[in-house]
């Protein structure tokens, strides 16, 4: 599946619960709240619109007054009952969901309290499966306690930041002023998304690279152009800028190109594939190639290439011993 693709999945999932509970709401504050462009959320509701239990029938699909959403910009969802029955996971479901639960736990913040009583709820109900999922090595870029908690605050008082961030792509340390608008948690990472007043751009900010902040007495103010960042294709969003790598990918790993933003792709023969991508973070990069293993080979840049090689044989040598 694409990221596109998955993100318009767990989008959908999301929006059915979200309609129930606001009859009539504008298609453009239902993008607001979601991040993506109306256009976006009138797509997923013509999705929606053919989707029901399985073997259901016509009258069995979720509706959506089709009427309304062409002629008044509004959304109204019927017939979704069904989906407020509770919840019965499969085990590898359970599983999945408290290895989330994990990760989401080990950013900090105010709602780890709720993290773990869910998590608790979960593996009571789980039984050996919870076991599972304990063996399972969560990696998360630890954010500081103090500053999750400033962002927090900031969020909920609707005040500005005054951060020091670090750029590792430049190998440099900014000061910024920024609005709050979100928090957002993607592949192991919190980022804050805010209006920068420094650049007059909304922008993410790892919380993990901000090295110092401190909450302002002085209003967040929205701004006309301050709009969500359209996340339907991934956190990461390729900036000119930004480095290229080349990897070269063998069959098994066919799926990097449909699941990262891609700038060019190439058949080299066995169903091999030879792809170039932009990056930020060496770091990032370096952990892709080494989660793909033998099924990858980074190209360029050779740097970085020569960097792998050793924290793979050093990894090797680790494990022989």
């Amino acid at each position: 599946m694409s990221a596109n693709a998955q993100a318009q999945v767990e989008r959908m999932l999301a929006l059915v619960p979200y309609l129930q509970a606001r009859e009539g709401i504008r298609v453009d504050d239902v993008a607001r709240d979601f991040g993506v462009k109306p256009a976006q959320i009138v797509k997923d509701l013509k999705v929606l619109w053919f989707c029901g239990l399985p073997n259901s029938v016509t009258g069995d699909m979720i509706d959506i007054d089709m009427d309304a959403l062409d002629g008044e910009g509004v959304v109204r969802l019927s017939n979704a009952d069904f989906l407020t029955r509770p919840l019965r996971l499969a085990p590898h479901e359970a599983l999945a969901l408290m290895v989330a639960l994990r990760a989401l736990r080990e950013t900090g913040g105010q709602e780890r309290d709720a993290v773990d009583r869910a998590l608790a709820k979960l593996e009571a109900a789980a039984g050996e499966v919870a076991s599972r999922a304990s063996a399972v090595d969560i990696h998360v870029d630890p954010v500081d306690d103090r500053t999750r908690a400033v962002v927090d605050r900031a969020l909920r008082e609707s005040k500005q930041l005054d951060l020091t961030y670090y750029v590792p792509a430049r190998d440099e340390t900014t000061r910024r002023v920024v609005d709050p608008m979100r928090l957002i948690f993607s592949e192991g990472h919190a980022y804050l998304e805010a209006w920068c007043n420094r650049v007059d751009e909304v922008r993410m900010f790892r919380l993990d690279r901000v090295t110092a902040v401190s909450l302002l007495d002085i209003p967040a103010t929205p701004r006309a152009a301050s709009h969500r960042v359209d996340l339907s294709g991934g956190i990461f969003q390729p900036d000119p800028s930004d480095p290229v790598a080349v990897i070269e990918l063998e069959p098994a790993a066919r799926w990097v190109a449909d699941y990262y933003p891609i700038e060019s792709r190439r058949e080299i023969g066995g169903g091999r594939l030879r792809v170039s991508l932009r990056f930020r973070d060496d770091g990032w990069l370096q952990r892709l190639i080494l989660r793909l293993g033998g099924d990858a080979r980074l190209v360029e840049p050779v740097q970085l290439s020569e960097q792998v090689r050793r924290r793979a044989a050093e990894a090797l040598k680790h494990y022989a011993s």
